[in-house]
């Protein structure tokens, strides 16, 4: 029987799924609002209440992309898309008694523009709780747990909400200069334990708190990083948990292992051991963990073990024969010292199969700033159109990291670039690749490009307008290179937002990024501008303004639009791999193809240039 429980839903304030287009560090999560579906709540464990966040997005803008190739006519996607600075949405917290047919709203605000989220069975418990299904919510059936966090990101609260009362409760308070990371907060099934994921001292760490919020003990500590936490026997009291850069032997802090540990720190394990990349999945009963490990420059293999620690069986070791037969080569994975000249940075070269140390190469950067991830894999993985294979067409690419750039690192290596969200990774690349120069005598340090998509292409644009005498040549794709245009979430995280209150008395906020448009007068060298269309992530406006700007220095360069793509280029991949390889040949190599015709190119299937 269907019972209509709420009457107030309105377009842009709505209890259902495709009213909310929430704009996330990806773009918009866009639904199909043709569609009835559920709305997004969590239940009680004995199912007499649910509880439900409802976002107020009308005060958020619209924002445009037109699909010029639509047929018969072109068409407007109009999208809602908050950009730094702007006012921010309101996020408000019901909860519900279906039985009763009875809702409440609950007191929450604590800071303007505050983000609330709720903490749910399938958020925090994963699959280490049987009681906990995937739409339960945190906590015993009179008492549940969520998350606060202000606008600036430098104030979290875990809040915990009992039945009977008017406001949420602050639990346990965070409080950092810079941006708090979170993971999803592990609430054992009693209420008695929360497990805590915090960077408070520099480095992420587990703590251990009362259902009250008076912690416990410490579980883990040191110079290094917990990712996250795969599993926890409550009956054991026994946490399983990714982590990296424990162990003095890998070559490279970024491999991640899994640990187990005791709720009362005791009883540290390494349960995945060996100088690798450990990808680990454990069983629900918390007996087994099969772990695929590899390293960029090993064949990948699988074993099983115990969670004890014990190998019960090596499983498998990937079949490469096909692949070593056509004349594969591993990558060099090497070590070399930021501009500070100081702090280690680790990366990866990409060669030429046919490679010949007697010669002398181009050298592509190939780069992404992040700071929630670098432009580096550490573990295997298949080729890539803008590494291994880039290098087959005659080049040297370089990956590597940089300060402000991976989190699994100290925070201090995070956060680096806080508060300067274009300048900061660029010393740092430069500075690698000079030194990798004078110590390969077949690199060329006289020819050495760059090329990032997004967040790459952003930094490649301006890797070529700071240092127009060492990067000669840039293919920057989809480039956010306005950040005070893109999106509210990624700018204002990661660069920083000051609260102010204005004449009136009202909360604002500012902020004011630079970008790349304001360097334009400096190049020297060849830049291609590549963008999709209909990007609804890093809107086209950002590559525009660009050109825009170029034009006015009187500036030569190229621009490609790809027709009805947005952020990624999907089957255009081959066309925009073949663009990329023939502008860095024509600029690198002086070698110039000029034929009309791309041979073998095969729209919508980009896996058949690795047969070619």
């Amino acid at each position: 029987q269907e019972t209509r429980l709420t009457t107030t839903g309105q377009k842009d304030f709505s209890f259902a799924m495709q009213e909310r287009n929430v704009i996330s560090d990806g773009g918009p999560q866009k639904t199909d609002s043709t569609k009835r579906t559920r709305a997004i709540g969590y239940w009680s464990p004995d199912s007499k209440y649910f509880v439900q966040t409802v976002t107020d997005q009308r005060p958020i803008k619209d924002l445009w992309v037109i699909n010029s190739i639509a047929e018969p006519r072109p068409t407007l996607e109009t999208y809602k898309y908050q950009l730094p600075g702007e006012p921010g949405a309101t996020t408000h917290l019901y909860v519900f008694e279906p039985a009763a047919q009875q809702q409440k709203l609950i007191k929450t605000e604590a800071f303007k523009d505050q983000t609330l989220s709720l903490i749910s069975g399938k958020s925090g418990r994963r699959d280490w709780s049987q009681m906990a299904s995937e739409n339960t919510w945190q906590g015993d059936k009179n008492r549940f747990y969520l998350s606060r966090m202000s606008r600036d990101m430098k104030r979290y609260d875990l809040c915990s909400y009992t039945f009977g009362d008017d406001s949420i409760v602050p639990v346990i308070q965070e409080r950092l200069n810079t941006y708090i990371d979170t993971r999803p907060v592990a609430v054992t099934s009693d209420g008695n334990d929360l497990i805590l994921w915090s960077e408070r001292d520099g480095w992420a760490h587990l703590y251990r708190y009362d259902k009250n919020g008076n912690m416990k003990n410490r579980i883990t500590k040191g110079a290094w990083h917990v990712d996250q936490i795969a599993a926890i026997d409550e009956a054991a009291k026994v946490i399983y948990f990714m982590a990296n850069g424990k162990e003095a032997d890998d070559t490279t802090p970024y491999y991640e292992h899994m640990y187990r540990v005791n709720f009362d720190g005791s009883g540290l394990q390494l349960l995945t051991p060996g100088d690798y990349f450990h990808l680990c999945h454990i069983d629900n009963k918390k007996q087994y963990i099969v772990d695929n490990y590899s390293r960029v420059n090993t064949v990948p293999e699988i074993c099983l073990y115990d969670t004890n620690g014990k190998k019960v069986m090596h499983l498998e070791t990937a079949d490469m024969s096909s692949l070593f037969n056509l004349g594969y080569q591993f990558p060099e994975p090497f070590q070399a010292k930021a501009a500070d000249g100081i702090t280690d940075l680790y990366g990866i070269i990409y060669k030429p199969f046919d490679f010949d140390s007697t010669k002398v190469y181009p050298v592509i950067n190939y780069v992404y700033p992040g700071p929630q991830q670098e432009g580096t894999y550490f573990r295997y993985i298949q080729m890539n159109p803008r590494t291994d294979r880039l290098a087959q067409a005659g080049f040297i690419v370089v990956a590597c990291g940089h300060r402000g750039g991976h989190p699994s690192r100290s925070k201090w290596y995070h956060n680096y670039g806080y508060n300067n969200l274009r300048d900061y990774p660029m010393a740092d690349h430069k500075a690698v690749i000079e030194q990798l120069c004078t110590q390969r005598s077949y690199m060329d340090v006289n020819k050495v490009g760059i090329h990032g998509h997004s967040g790459g292409g952003f930094m490649s644009t301006a890797a070529v307008l700071l240092y127009p005498d060492f990067f000669k040549v840039a293919v920057s794709c989809a480039g956010n290179h306005d950040n005070n245009i893109y999106n509210r979430g990624w700018s204002e995280r990661h660069h920083g937002v000051t609260e102010k209150t204005n004449d009136q008395g009202e909360t604002i906020f500012d902020i004011k990024v630079p970008v790349n448009q304001e360097l334009a007068a400096n190049l020297k060298g060849h830049l291609l501008l590549i963008h999709g269309d209909v990007d609804n992530n890093v809107h086209p406006a950002n590559s525009t303004r660009v050109v825009n700007e170029l034009i006015k220095a009187g500036k030569r360069f190229d621009m490609l639009y790809i027709p009805g793509k947005q952020h990624h280029f999907d089957d255009y991949n081959e066309y925009f791999y073949w663009k990329m390889v023939d502008y860095f040949s024509e600029h690198l190599k002086g070698e110039s193809e000029k034929s009309i015709d791309i041979k073998g190119l095969q729209l919508g299937n980009w896996f058949q240039g690795y047969q070619d």
